[in-house]
């Protein structure tokens, strides 16, 4: 194993987690550390979580989630996404919170359900869980915490269309994971 693996394994399963970061820190009117310390938390437990469950439960579980774990990930962004172009629409609406606890659990799932079949090829690739699964929820972790805050800047600078744009990434990151395990 070179010493390089395990930090590319993490950045590439963070990125989805930047991306609906980024895109939560657009919707949110305002940014507070605690609030985004929240998201990265969600997001760094949910992906640390993942790999443990998918190492543990080995092979068998591979083949029933890399079968629809690209449709999940689709439908849970693409009903957030939806939902937050839809409420943006609306005066005097509430807008959506991506902060609230079903809105982060349901991210965080969509985000991470690839960690866990990441985790089955731990066991064949000889890769140390621990080792892994701190890794991915530390690099996952600060990168959530910096997508919100950039997020947050870019609703400052585009504020009429924030939460369409939002909602726009959230079914994009949705329809690039199904794209990508259908192709």
């Amino acid at each position: 194993m070179n010493a390089l693996t395990i930090p590319l394994i993490a950045v590439g399963l963070a990125m989805d987690a930047l991306a609906v970061s980024i895109a939560s820190g657009i919707a949110m009117k305002e940014i507070r550390i605690r609030d985004a310390l929240r998201m990265a938390g969600f997001f760094g437990g949910f992906q640390i979580g993942m790999p443990v469950i998918g190492y543990s439960a080995g092979v068998a579980l591979s083949y029933v989630i890399s079968g629809v774990d690209h449709w999940i990930a689709f439908i849970l962004l693409s009903f957030i996404g939806c939902r937050m172009i839809y409420e943006s629409t609306k005066v005097g609406v509430k807008h959506v919170n991506p902060l609230g606890l079903q809105a982060l659990v349901m991210l965080s799932i969509a985000t991470s359900i690839d960690a866990l079949g990441t985790g089955v090829t731990f066991v064949f690739a000889d890769i140390p869980l621990i080792e892994a699964v701190v890794v991915i929820g530390a690099v996952t972790f600060a990168l959530s915490l910096g997508g919100v805050y950039i997020g947050d800047r870019m609703g400052r600078v585009f504020e009429n269309v924030v939460e369409v744009i939002g909602g726009l990434v959230l079914i994009g990151i949705g329809l690039k994971i199904l794209i990508e395990h259908l192709c």
